[in-house]
This record gives C-alpha cells, structure tokens and sequence, in this order.
C-alpha cells in the first residue's frame, strides 16, 4: 500500500529519546537525570487548590481555549511581571502543555513551504513540529555560554522564513538571551515579516540572568506568540497546563487548532492553578530559583569534577556535558553504558541536534531532582564514570 506524505514524515521520526531513556533508567535501576521532571512534591498551596476544584465538582469540560479565571490570571500575571497588556478573552489559550501550545502555533500559522528557523542544540519536539507543517526547519547553531551568531542568524532569515522558534532559557543549552540578542532577532522578524514563537517555559528558573519576554520588544506585540505553561514552575509536569500569549487574530487560529487537537486541558486543574497563582507572590519564585541555582552548582561540580566539559546553564535545569576527554565511544552508547554500569542516566546528544554526528561527543543531565539523589549521582560518577575501569576500556 502506498504511503501517505504524512505517514512517510513520521515514520522518519526517531522514537523520543529522552522517554527512551527513562525507560533504561527503570531497567538498570539507574538514578533517571535523563526527562526532565521533578522527584519532589509540588507545592502545597497548588495540590490544595486543585484537589478543592475536584471536590466543587468542577470536573466537565471547561471552554475551549481555557477556564475564564485562568486566562485572567496569565493576563494578570503578564502585566505584572512584564508589563505586558494581555486581553484574557481574545488573546489568551490555554492548551494541553506547551508542547502542545507549539505545534498549536505552528500548525495554524506555518504553511507547507515556508521555513522555520530553530537553534540548536534544541528542545527535540521542533524539529518534527516544523516537519509536520510540511515546512523547513533551518538550523543556527547556539551551544551552551556562546552567543549567537547574529551573521550566522541573518543568512538563515530567506523569503520563506515564517517563524524563529526562540527558546530562552534553553533546553538543553541552558542559555538566557539578552537583550541585544533578542533586539537583533526582532528586527531580523521585523524586516522578513516572520513571526517570533517563543517557548517561555523556564521563564522563572534562572540564575542572575534577566528574562526579557521578545513580545515586549517595540514593534514585536503584533509578531510574537508567547509560550510558556506550569509544568515547570510549579513542579507538575504530568498535569499538562501551557498558555499561549499571541495577537487576536493568530488566537483564533490557535485555538481552532487547538479545538481539534485536544479539546481542552484538564479543567479541575486549570481552575487549581488559577487559585495557586493568586496566592504566590514573588517569594516563592525567588525561593525556588534560588533551590535550583544550588542543585545546578552540586551537580555541575560532580560533573566537571568526573572529567566532563561543561558550562553552568545561566538557566533552566540542564547540563548539556561533553564526554570526548573520557570515551571513544558515540553518545548513544556512552549514555547506555553509564547508565547500566555507573547507575546514571543521561539522554544522548545527538537526539538535540538535526545531524547526530553533531551530538556525538555531548549527554544531557537534569538537575530537577532532590538533594540526596544529586548527591548519590555525584557519588556514583566520582567513584566509577569513565574515570573508574574507564569507558575505554569497555569498547576494547
């Protein structure tokens, strides 16, 4: 039977490396720094409201694109924090996760043909996400404590460039744009009409570095879809609640496409998340940064101090680490191997990049875990890692 265009895309698709991953973990009993969720509870204040909303009977459909009190909440959170007017009946969605806020986005304002810049390292979603629009993605390269290269950034800009994916803080990188950065993307979207999608989602994990959201930008409100959601922030990954900020008219896109995907996002949920957000101030945001600024530190002085290369994220919760001093062999198989004999699970380089070759000496830790598993991950890659038996001898 001859395939489809869509089924020869997909099939083309590697499997998620990262749940890959976590299923090894399970295997091996390995300590998981592979997915990137928490090991710790959420916060009270946000599981009591939640659980408040499922006992109000709050528990059928909410609106489409998102429970009222919720829009109004992300509006409010908006101009709050960024000073960023935000109409929460015209340009506020709520979706099933940022990742599903993405391709969302992508899907209602990407046609086939057009072009979609990416930098990478990237999230491994959007990639496909731009593939499935029948689109191009277009790589530039950003590594961790580089900047990017604005000539680079300008030649990948072409008559067909659509959008720029700008994911800041950055997964895996652990990069926060700056301004300058952000101000030389904007006027690059400004002068080739391309809108700006932005994935916010660490937003509040960083560590000194400012979080300038692109749509604050003048001239950017009008081109820019602003993506974010709770699952980091408070720690609730599996509830999948993502909030997109865009312009009236791309909202209704959005949501139409959002319609059919999925419907709407849990709608007890939605409405617990509404209450927690009216009730934690700055204080809890500045607490937690400053709880993962020292899981960052911990692990990354066990990571260096194994042999490994690699930058102190300025945010988000990744070490993006380069193994070349320590093994000969590729990162699919370096990852396996720490995993099954040093019992700690990274995710292969090369699932972050469009070419695996460019991956091959890189592994991604996650530090969104509790202290004594970080400590326990640092013991066990200070007492064996490469630098035990050592990974080359295991290829000979």
């Amino acid at each position: 039977m001859t395939q489809s265009p869509f089924a020869r895309r997909t099939l083309s698709f590697r499997e998620s490396v990262i749940r890959g991953m976590s299923r090894l973990a399970a295997e091996h009993g390995a300590i998981n720094l592979a997915q990137g969720f928490p090991n710790f509870a959420a916060p009270e204040v946000v599981k009591e409201a939640a659980a408040r909303a499922i006992r109000d009977n709050l528990n059928q459909y909410a609106i489409t694109w998102g429970a009222r009190r919720l829009r109004e909440a992300v509006a409010r959170k908006y101009g709050a924090w960024y000073g960023m007017t935000v109409d929460p009946e015209a340009e506020v969605t709520i979706t099933c996760g940022a990742t599903e806020g993405m391709i969302a986005t992508l899907m209602a304002l990407v046609d086939p043909g057009d072009e979609v810049i990416v930098f990478e390292p990237f999230y491994e979603n959007y990639g496909p996400d731009t593939i499935l629009c029948d689109a191009a993605p277009v790589y530039v390269p950003l590594y961790p404590g580089e900047p990017i290269d604005m000539d680079r950034l300008a030649a990948a800009f072409s008559p067909r460039t659509r959008a720029i994916i700008v994911n800041s803080p950055a997964n895996p990188s652990g990069r926060v744009l700056t301004r300058a950065e952000l101000e030389g993307i904007a006027a690059l979207c400004q002068r080739h009409g391309a809108w700006a999608v932005t994935d916010e989602i660490y937003e509040h994990i960083r560590y000194g570095a400012e979080h300038i959201p692109i749509a604050t930008l003048p001239g950017m409100g009008e081109r820019t879809v602003t993506i974010s959601g709770a699952s980091k922030t408070f720690s609730i990954t599996g509830w999948r609640i993502g909030t997109v900020v865009a312009p009236r008219a791309a909202t209704e896109a959005i949501r139409k496409v959002h319609d059919f995907l999925t419907v709407g996002a849990p709608a007890p949920l939605q409405e617990g998340l509404a209450t927690a957000m009216g009730m934690l101030g700055a204080e809890f945001y500045d607490a937690m940064a400053g709880e993962y600024r020292r899981r960052r530190d911990l692990l990354w002085r066990a990571v260096t101090g194994a042999g490994f290369r690699a930058t102190p994220p300025e945010g988000a919760y990744y070490i993006l680490a380069d193994f070349s001093g320590l093994s000969d062999l590729d990162d699919t198989a370096f990852a396996h191997w720490l995993a099954r004999e040093r019992g700690v699970a990274p995710v292969p380089g090369s699932s972050f990049f469009s070419r695996p070759e460019l991956g091959r000496k890189f592994v991604r830790f996650v530090f969104c875990k509790t202290d004594d598993l970080l400590e326990e991950a640092a013991r066990r890659l200070a007492g064996g890692g490469a630098r035990g038996q050592g990974a080359r001898e295991v290829q000979r």
